[in-house]
Formats: C-alpha cells, structure tokens, sequence
C-alpha cells in the first residue's frame, strides 16, 4: 500500500518507511483477499494488474498460477523487494516502477487487484483513479477491491466507507455483487471492506 501522487517529496516518503520497515500494511504473504478473488477471475493466463503493488506477494503468487501479471509501484525499495521475490521463487512478472497518475496501461486487463491501495491515496485523487481503472479494465473484467474500514479520521489509511465506494464505482459503469459486506482482517487490527466489480461493456 504506497501512495501514488507525481510528487518527489511523496515518493521519498514511502521509500523512507519502506528503509525503516514501517510497513504495518505489509503482511509479508498474500491477502486473503486475493484468495476469496480467485474464484471470481477468468483462469490463466488472463492479464492481472496489481496497482501499488508494494512487494508484490499476491504478483509472485499469480504468476506461478500461471497469469499475466503487471505490478505498478514508485518505492524502490519495494520495486527491488519484488523483483527479488520473482527470482527466487523463479516466477515471470512485469514490474514497473511508475507513478499511478504518470503511468498509463498499453492494453486493457482481465482483472485488477485493488489492494488497499485507494486508501493510501489522498481522498482528492480518488475520483481520477477510479475512472484509471476503469479505463485500464476491459469490458466485462473484474475488479477485486478491499477498501481499508478505519473508522477515523485522517489518513493515511483513509477510510473508505461504503457509500463513497458506491459513489466511485458507481452502478452505471459497474456491475454490484448482492453481497457488499464481506471484510478481512488487517494485520493492523482494522477490517478491509472486499468487494469483486465486473465492468459494464
């Protein structure tokens, strides 16, 4: 989870509490979102992208599942971490090491794996980065979010209540599961709102 703004100042700030292991969000394996995401995915080898992508767990994890997996994240640090990881489990994954709001996707994807990052990110840049996934999705692909539950104010992590999700990702453009209460468990103790979105066409 690493805040994506074009912003140097920003960008020094998330790789300075990736050096000081300040990274609370880090669960050091893969969410059980993505899990809980798998049966909603098309199978291998549909095109994964993974914004904010941090170390990567859930890329390695994907990639030796055998999908097309894109991971975008400005920290080096983090970058690194991740490309070590595919090395070591000797899986294949494209990394880039970009900003969010710079970078653009050459193609569109089956799938995103929104993980926590929204929440990161100030609540004045959501509306962009909701309408870049839906433009870096195809019609018809998924959209696996878990939306940080902080009950607080302040950020980041931003709370990400219900309603503004719904008013982000809203029925016109996104098809709803019945079920829009489903969380897991943080390691920070909070909960993350999970929901799968399909893309109209």
């Amino acid at each position: 989870m690493v805040i994506m703004l074009s912003d140097a100042n920003q960008q020094a700030r998330w790789e300075k509490r990736y050096l000081e292991g300040r990274t609370a969000w880090d669960r050091g394996e893969p969410s059980p979102a993505l899990a809980l995401g798998l049966a909603e995915m098309p199978p291998p080898p549909a095109r994964v992208l993974i914004p904010a992508c941090g170390r990567g767990y859930e890329i390695a994890e994907l990639a030796g599942r055998g999908y097309d997996v894109t991971g975008v994240d400005f920290a080096p640090s983090a970058v690194a971490n991740l490309k070590h990881i595919l090395n070591t489990q000797d899986v294949q994954a494209c990394v880039v090491a970009a900003d969010l709001f710079v970078w653009d996707a050459d193609a569109p994807f089956d799938v995103i794996y929104e993980q926590t990052a929204l929440c990161a990110l100030d609540p004045s840049t959501w509306p962009d980065y909701a309408n870049r996934l839906h433009r870096w999705l195809r019609p018809g692909g998924i959209l696996i979010g878990a939306f940080m539950q902080t009950h607080r104010e302040g950020g980041p992590p931003w709370h990400c209540p219900l309603e503004t999700i719904e008013s982000l990702f809203p029925e016109t453009h996104w098809a709803w599961p019945k079920r829009r209460d489903r969380t897991i468990s943080h390691p920070s103790g909070l909960k993350e709102l999970t929901i799968y979105l399909k893309r109209r066409k």
